[in-house]
Order: structure tokens, then sequence, then C-alpha cells
């Protein structure tokens, strides 16, 4: 195993330093292999990083040591590790600061594909819920839309299960490490979505599944989707996070109204009434928000182009754009392209104009 993946789990591994000041650190120190061979007085020296916080960096031995560990197994159970500046991390996640820099995933790891679908609801779903996630799916179909959940009871297996049936790729995102299977009654689901999805994971191997790490996991899913559909959700809960999170990151919320006056029915409409979210009448409400009526289906691969007859900024934008999936949101293909926001702002628009690039909901732009 390579030293920079040792110090980049490593990282992720000491209490107190989550997301935000894990990027914010190797903003400062560039490697994560900088931060730990940086001395106490200089880490103090960061915002939000006190003396308490530089004393664990410091302990460098004990954090190689248990990242040694992770890789190890990680390895072994064909868990697969990737660091937020790689290109086989989610292009859609990199944009959202408290996103982790370390994400775990087994399976088939094509988190950069051209359409993701998330799909939450309630564990104690109706039939009715049921059927709606199915046909959902089952319409998702046409569009070639990878779906996302959390594997969970209810709504989020019915997600899953209703992929495999129609062949779509689906993964579910856990809040536990991707050595255990939670809960334990849908492993047979999650080991038939590994051949064309799969699953993901912000906590490494030996992680057990914790109440506490659920809503976090919400935020995987929510910033994962190009839109969020909300099926059958109570007034509280994690499905009601989920929608919550995705709408803060500008994302497309859907939910499919519920018969007033039913428990599992209040969070839908109650996101429909706070206009947070649109009510879901049919798939065509999807495609219409995202454009993908007027697009075809495209591979995650990019397809080969050149652009060196256009000026440096925009050939510079364009071939990032290339690199990440044909998709970014602005912010960042600002902080790839180092490129202020008004100023990319314009170059963007200049590409518009020329017909090479197609802004999309949620500050996100695609190649066209």
């Amino acid at each position: 195993m390579s030293d920079d993946k040792r110090y980049q789990v490593a990282l992720s591994l000491i209490p107190g330093i989550g997301p935000v000041l894990a990027r914010q650190l190797i903003n400062h120190f560039e490697t994560p292999q900088n931060i730990f061979k940086a001395t106490k007085g200089r880490l103090t020296k960061v915002n939000g990083l006190g003396q308490k916080l530089a004393d664990l960096i410091s302990g460098e031995e004990q954090w190689l040591k248990k990242a040694d560990r992770i890789l190890e197994h990680s390895e072994k159970l064909n868990i697969n590790t990737h660091y937020y500046k790689e290109d086989s991390y989610p292009s859609r996640l990199k944009s959202i600061l408290d996103a982790p820099i370390v994400l775990y995933t087994k399976g088939n790891p094509k988190l950069n594909t051209a359409r993701i679908l998330g799909i939450v609801g309630t564990r104690k779903a109706t039939k009715y819920g049921l059927a709606q996630t199915e046909r959902i799916v089952e319409n998702a179909k046409s569009s070639e839309s990878v779906i996302i959940s959390g594997l969970a009871y209810g709504i989020d297996v019915k997600s899953h299960e209703a992929s495999l049936k129609y062949n779509l790729a689906t993964f579910g995102v856990l809040a536990c490490g991707l050595d255990t299977i939670y809960p334990t009654a849908h492993r047979h689901i999650a080991e038939k979505m590994l051949d064309r999805g799969g699953l993901i994971s912000e906590y490494p191997v030996g992680t057990k599944a914790d109440a506490r790490l659920f809503p976090a996991r919400n935020r995987i899913i929510a910033g994962l989707s190009d839109a969020l559909i909300v099926v059958e959700a109570a007034a509280k809960g994690g499905a009601l996070i989920s929608a919550n999170i995705a709408y803060s990151y500008d994302k497309p919320v859907f939910a499919v109204p519920g018969e007033l006056g039913k428990s599992y029915s209040e969070g839908c409409n109650l996101l429909i009434r706070n206009f947070k979210a649109c009510i879901y009448t049919s798939f065509k409400d999807i495609e219409e928000s995202l454009n993908w009526d007027l697009e075809s289906a495209t591979d995650s691969k990019p397809k080969a182009r050149s652009f060196d007859h256009l000026p440096p900024p925009q050939k510079k934008v364009l071939d990032i754009l290339m690199r990440n999936g044909q998709q970014m949101h602005i912010d960042e293909l600002s902080w790839q392209s180092e490129t202020q926001l008004n100023q990319l702002a314009s170059i963007l628009l200049q590409l518009e104009f020329e017909g090479l690039v197609k802004p999309l909901p949620g500050k996100e732009y695609r190649l066209v």
C-alpha cells in the first residue's frame, strides 16, 4: 500500500477532525502526510485546530497502525478506498464541504455515471408506497439512471430490489463499515447489488452500525443524487433529514403525495407545503427538472474531444469537466480551475453561448 493512502486514511480516523477541518488542513499543508509531519506550533496556527488536536495529530504512529489494519482488511474484502482528490472519488461530492475525505466502496465503484437518483422513505412502508417505489424505478430504466438509497427496511430496500428486477445499477449507502451489512436481513440483496452497483460508506471496516451515524449517512445519499425522491415519510425521521440536506445542497427534491391523515404521508405533504419539494406525479417530472428529456443517455466515460482551438481559460474549464465525468458543481469547478466564481461564471456563459456546456439545476454544469 502507498504511503499516500496510509496518511489519507490515518487523517480521517482522528476524532475531532471532521471533513471540514480535514479539508482545511489539507488546503494549508497540501497533503495528509505533510500534516502529520508538521510541528505542533504550525498546526495550532490553523483556524479551528487547538492544542488538543495538535497533540493527537502528533501521535502519528498510532494512526498509521490503525490505517494499515484498515487497508489490509479492506484489501482482503475487495473494498476500495477513494481519496477526495482522486478521479475515482464521486465528483458530485467534491463540492460538498462536509463530504468525507475518504470513501469506501465495494462492488462496481463507478460513482461518476451520468445520472443518479436517490430514493428514500419510511421503514414502515405501505403497499401504496412500495408500489410507487417500484413504479418509479421501472420508469427510471428509460433514463438508465443509477438508483441510490440506504438499504434500510421499507422504501429503501424496495428501491434496491426493484433496481435489480429492472436491471438498473444500484448503490446502498451504509452507516457502518463495509465488512458488515446492516440490517443483516438484507445481506442477500446487498450481495446481488455488487455486480452492477454496490455499497458505499464513509466508515472504515470494523465500524458497527450506530444510530448516531445514520444522519451523517443521509448526506452522502443526498450529495450523490442528481435528484432525491421521498416516497413515504413521517413528519420526523431519516427520510426528512435526507430531503432537507438535499434541499440545502440545491438538489431537486420530489415528494410522492400521500393520503391526508395518514402518518406516513405527513412528511411528503409537509415538504410539498413548505416548498422544499416538488410534487411527484410521474417520472416526466424528474426528466423535465433535470433536462433529461432533452438529452440522450450518456455513458460515464468522456468522449475524446479536443478544445485546443479555444482560448486558454475556456479550454482549461472544458478539460476539467472532461476529467470529472463531464459534469461538475460550479464551486468544485472554481476550485479545480483556480478561477474566481465571477470570472468562471463569465467563462461558462460564453461556453453556453457556444453550445459547449449546459447549466443544470443545483449549480451544476455539463458538457454538451
